[in-house]
Formats: structure tokens, sequence, C-alpha cells
């Protein structure tokens, strides 16, 4: 008699998320035919069918969508029975899944992954990074251990552990250098440059210009930080980045840099895990390495030269 396997589950799982036979199997690492095949058994299995199938995807069936849920409540059981074990040991060691979202990753990635690897040489490290909605989907739903992003998220089954806070600071083109910063009020007024629709740091620089109740005069997106910056560079506008990413993103650039009177914006940032995760202790210990790596960029972003420092600030527009 047939009986349904793991990885059979987790192929099911990668193919409902996936929607397409053929991306399921490069994530799974098997060939299009072995995954069909092996869901053909499950199906058998459990005498039911559980994907309508066509040329370019694959859907769920009424069956197959209670079904999934079900799987991944098993699988997120079995990740976690790996994790109990790790957890008993007295050193952080094996698979770390950490997500990060795009506006923090480039910048604070390299520290964290050097001060893990030199502090718990054991770990595993795999980093996912993408927007704040699907990192704090996949850590509910167990496939993410931790993600490091703005907070706070306000997901109750999620803990969130405070790390840092970071400036917004102000790009113009370089011949603006000097030039008084404009307000909140006055910024509605110019061309401001944003990333695309998802991004939580789009969301917060629209809140200090006060924006949400009434469109801007003009907005334009784009997908990095690295976009915008290059953008301002070639006189399209103005736009806001995280302090963070200041000397990586703007090295390359003709733009000035300038902070904001206070009361600056800014944004916290810190580590969020599932309540009932029993890596919570480990987790709370990474998240003291995150702080670490904080501070080593913020000392090292003080301790540049005159020529690569942030512009003094001129005085904001009242």
């Amino acid at each position: 008699m047939m009986q349904m396997t793991l990885r059979q589950l987790r192929y099911f799982d990668a193919l409902a998320r996936h929607g397409h036979f053929g991306r399921a199997a490069e994530a799974c690492s098997i060939s299009q035919p072995a995954l069909s095949m092996q869901i053909k058994e499950m199906e058998e299995v459990l005498g039911g069918v559980l994907l309508e199938r066509s040329a370019r995807q694959v859907t769920l069936t009424k069956f197959g969508e209670e079904i999934v849920q079900r799987v991944r409540d098993i699988l997120r059981s079995v990740d976690e029975l790996g994790d109990f074990a790790r957890a008993s040991r007295d050193r952080l060691a094996g698979r770390l899944r950490i997500g990060m979202i795009p506006t923090i990753a480039p910048y604070l990635l390299p520290k964290v992954i050097e001060n893990l690897a030199r502090m718990h040489p054991e770990l595993d490290i795999h980093v996912r990074e993408t927007l704040t909605p699907k990192l704090i989907k996949e850590v509910v739903e167990g496939r993410l251990d931790t993600a490091i992003v703005a907070l706070p998220v306000s997901e109750p089954s999620l803990t969130e552990v405070i790390c840092f806070s970071e400036n917004f600071l102000l790009v113009r083109p370089g011949e603006d250098e000097g030039t008084p910063v404009p307000s909140h009020e006055t910024l509605r007024e110019m061309r401001l440059l944003l990333l695309e629709e998802g991004h939580c740091f789009r969301d917060q620089a629209l809140s200090f210009c006060n924006m949400q109740s009434s469109p801007p005069r003009e907005v334009l997106d784009a997908s990095s930080l690295s976009t915008l910056v290059q953008m301002v560079g070639a006189g399209i506008g103005v736009t806001l980045i995280p302090e963070m990413a200041v000397g990586v993103e703007t090295r390359s650039a003709s733009v000035s840099v300038a902070r904001f009177r206070n009361p600056q914006p800014s944004r916290t940032i810190g580590m969020v895990w599932r309540k009932t995760s029993p890596l919570a202790g480990q987790l709370q210990q990474i998240s003291e390495v995150v702080c670490l790596a904080a501070d080593a960029l913020r000392a090292q972003r003080e301790a540049r030269s005159p020529s690569q420092k942030t512009p003094n600030e001129p005085r904001a527009l009242s």
C-alpha cells in the first residue's frame, strides 16, 4: 500500500505556491516529470484530484485548497521539530532562514553575515530579500525563521524586537548643495521620486510629506534606491533615502545630500519571529548581532573623511 511521503508534501506545497510545474520543479531541484509523478502518486493515495492542469499553469481544485493548508501545518510542525532540537543546544548552529527588505539588505546584510560567521561559525545562513508583506507571511507560515523589517508590523502572532532607528535624508541634484532644505510642506510641491507601491519605505516617505489624504503634484516611481538616486543625478527630481544607504548609493551620482530640520523623518528597524518559535532565545541573540552590525555601520559613516561625509545641513525652510 502506497503512503504519502514528506517529500511529496513539500513538492505539493511548492506547486501550490508557484502555480507552475516548471517553476516548482526548479525550486525543489527536481525534474518536471519526476515532480508530476510524485504529485500523481499523492493524488492516488488521497483518492482525489489536487490540481487542474493546463498548458501554462496549474490551479488548485476545491479538494486541493482544503488539503494545502493541512499540508503546510504538517510541514511547519516538522520544521519546528528541527527547531526544538537546535534550541536544545548550547550554541547557535544549523540552518537559519532570515529575510530582509530591499531597503535594508544591500547595506546591512554584509555586516550582519560577517558578524554571524565570526561569532557563530556553525550557522548555515539562508537569506531571502523581498517586500515586507511577503516576509511577514513567510515568517508566520514557518518558511522563514525571522525577518529584518521596518517596525511596527502589528502581526499578533509575531514577536517584534527593536534593533535601531535611522533618519531619512534628502537627495537633490548636485547644484542644489548649500541651498535651503525644503520643509515637508514644500516637498509636496516638488517632483518627488519614490519607490514603487509595495515598499514600506514609500509609505513612510509619503507619510512625512503628508501625502496620503491628497495626491502629490507629481510622483515618479522606481524599483530600487539606486535607480532613485541616479534619476536625481540626472536632474529629474528629488528623493528621500535611509541614512544607511547614502554611502553606497550616492558615490557614483552627481547629487547633494542634506538633513531635514528636526523632527527628522525616520524609521525603526527590528526583527520579527513567531511567538511560538522554539528558536526565540537564539533569535534574541541574533537580534543583538544585528544591533552590533548597525552600530558598526554608523561608526563607519561617522569616521569617513570630510569629502565623503554627508554635507552640512542647511537651514530648512519654515
